[in-house]
């Protein structure tokens, strides 16, 4: 045990005056500043924070290290003052559920404590009072377990305490509704429950609570998507951060079953129509007050109807395409391509490798006054009022193909084809790009020279291809080292080598490793850039595009013309520090020629 606990009262609370004792007696600050704030602590208002916190509001400079005092800095040194582990609450990795039920929100409150974690034999609990323990004794003796402290951010430990109380008190009491209502109907294993006729309303406001947490969270934790996926029992909440899926939550399955009715109303979708997937769109703002769109779409499942809500930050549309990941030469190569006044250009790779990203941003470059640029999407993803939209809805025979025989009635300069699908879509947006408008649209394959096969698998004549198309791209999301804890570190002969192979690149001597830290939830990782491989037609290429036409023989001339296939783009990355082998190896396919 270390002295301060020795020398300290139990169950003494800590006030400004004890915290500023010891950072003299460490020499980190001066004693004309700590008696100053000594006799300003005394005021009421100073007495609604914990003394930590009044501390670091000063913007002190510590006096050993020169850098300013934050809540964080004080915090860990505060933690190890005091002999205890200091521990960075992650709320994705608490099980809500479980450390709400080990005491109540008011006995925690009380003594400003957070359950985090339990096991099997030992319940760890963070404090920001580490002194006051009266709340022990009674829990020990209920729980029958080691209670293990540690310190945490007292702005966390408040907040996060607060939150987690309200979603479990939300949860039950839409438990308790679904219960008494009958809400536990179920889907294809339907159990035959006598007497129970009811179900838990969308609109009661426990579950408007939920929904309510579940948006502020996933925004909070820069969600790309929310997942709500029903079960028998109880149902996990998962969102994917930076292109990786996390459960954050369980629900049970009959107030999932309201939750998901109640983002549906709001969506303006049939909420009585279960057994068809169904699209909707609804639009909120977060707590600052920034306006988010988030596209919804559910499927019929076993156990019910599973939700998918992609949330679309409107910032995405500010950035300029070195921002989205292009190095100099990528730009200088789609610019070319773009500012053509006619032909079709393609950007391929699988669903979530950043696609409408990359051509809502080139479109919003290009809508000009005198510009008219139209999109036929399915669904649209970002309402954009610089370009007019248009939505496919297969109801009323309004597909791809004759959505752009639409607009070429329109006048319109430059068109945006959500995706080619079939060859109809291909003939339609190659004969547009033929008649003088500059096509945009989206493949899924590999890479980039697959396209040319690609298209000429789905029927495309090769003399269309060589004429229209006039460049393609294909791109990757991979995820960027979080700049406030990435560390230099060296990189194996052999590991270099495996990323680069078969080409040859020089290897960097130092690249950098990720690390964890608060900033991004000790992943290491914070946000995603592209990764890119342009593919731009040379004449030497119109002519391989023939009914026989070898992709590897394309593969070659497009490197022989410029291309840097993903591999090497993501080398670049790593070089740069900006990314790591592991990551772009994991997004970025394997050469084909190798």
């Amino acid at each position: 045990m270390s002295a301060v606990f020795e020398n300290t009262k139990h169950n003494q609370h800590l006030e400004v005056h004890d915290i500023l004792k010891w950072l003299e007696e460490d020499n980190m600050v001066d004693a004309d500043k700590a008696h100053m704030l000594r006799m300003l602590a005394v005021g009421s208002e100073y007495k609604k924070k914990h003394p930590l916190e009044v501390i670091a509001d000063r913007n002190w400079v510590n006096n050993k290290t020169q850098e300013v005092f934050t809540l964080e800095s004080l915090t860990r040194w505060f933690a190890e003052r005091v002999d205890l582990p200091f521990v960075r609450i992650d709320p994705l990795k608490v099980e809500v559920a479980e450390v709400t039920e080990v005491m109540s929100y008011a006995y925690a409150a009380r003594f400003n404590v957070l359950p985090i974690k339990v096991d099997a034999t030992s319940i760890t609990v963070a404090t920001t009072q580490p002194f006051e323990r009266d709340w022990e004794p009674e829990l020990s003796r209920i729980h029958n377990k080691e209670f293990k402290l540690v310190i945490s951010n007292p702005q966390d430990v408040s907040r996060l305490l607060l939150e987690f109380y309200s979603i479990a008190k939300s949860i039950q009491g839409a438990r308790t509704s679904a219960d008494m209502g009958g809400g536990n109907i179920q889907n294809l294993e339907q159990l035959m429950e006598l007497g129970r006729g009811g179900k838990l309303d969308a609109n009661d406001q426990h579950v408007v609570n939920i929904v309510d947490w579940l948006f502020q969270y996933a925004f909070d934790q820069r969600a790309s998507d929310i997942h709500l996926e029903p079960r028998r029992e109880m149902s996990p909440v998962r969102f994917r951060i930076d292109g990786v899926l996390q459960e954050v939550y369980q629900i049970p399955s009959a107030v999932m079953k309201a939750v998901t009715s109640r983002i549906k109303i709001i969506g303006r979708m049939d909420v009585a129509e279960k057994r068809r997937p169904q699209d909707g769109r609804l639009k909120t703002r977060t707590e600052d007050g920034k306006e988010v769109e988030l596209r919804l779409s559910t499927m019929p499942t076993a156990f019910g109807e599973k939700l998918v809500m992609r949330i679309f930050d409107p910032e995405v549309l500010v950035k300029n395409f070195r921002q989205l990941g292009f190095s100099k030469n990528d730009n200088a190569v789609w610019q070319s391509m773009i500012e053509q006044p006619h032909g079709i250009i393609l950007v391929t790779g699988p669903t979530g490798s950043g696609k409408t990203t990359t051509l809502y941003s080139t479109l919003k470059l290009l809508a000009k006054p005198d510009v008219n640029v139209c999109s036929i999407e399915d669904p649209i993803e970002l309402v954009e009022p610089s370009f007019n939209q248009m939505q496919v809805q297969k109801n009323i025979d309004l597909d791809f193909s004759s959505g752009v025989r639409t607009l070429l009635r329109q006048d319109p300069d430059i068109i945006m084809i959500g995706e080619i699908r079939d060859k109809e879509t291909a003939d339609i947006a190659i004969q547009a790009a033929l008649t003088g408008h500059l096509v945009l649209s989206t493949l899924h394959t590999n890479d980039a020279p697959s396209a040319v096969t690609r298209l000429l698998d789905i029927g495309v004549p090769p003399y269309l291809i060589q004429s229209s198309v006039l460049g393609i791209m294909a791109q990757r999301l991979v995820r960027t080292l979080c700049p406030h804890c990435k560390q230099p570190t060296e990189i194996s002969d052999q590991a270099w080598s495996e990323l680069v192979h078969p080409w040859k690149a020089a290897k960097p001597e130092i690249v950098y490793r990720p690390v964890g830290c608060l900033e991004c939830r000790d992943t290491g990782y914070q946000g995603r850039k592209g990764i890119y491989e342009m593919f731009k037609f040379s004449a030497e290429t119109r002519l391989m595009v023939t009914t026989n036409v070898d992709i590897h023989d394309i593969r070659k001339q497009a490197i022989k013309d410029g291309l840097q296939p993903l591999r090497l783009s993501g080398a670049n990355k790593v070089a740069r520090g900006e990314t790591t082998v592991e990551e772009v190896l994991r997004v970025a396919p394997p050469p084909l020629d190798s």
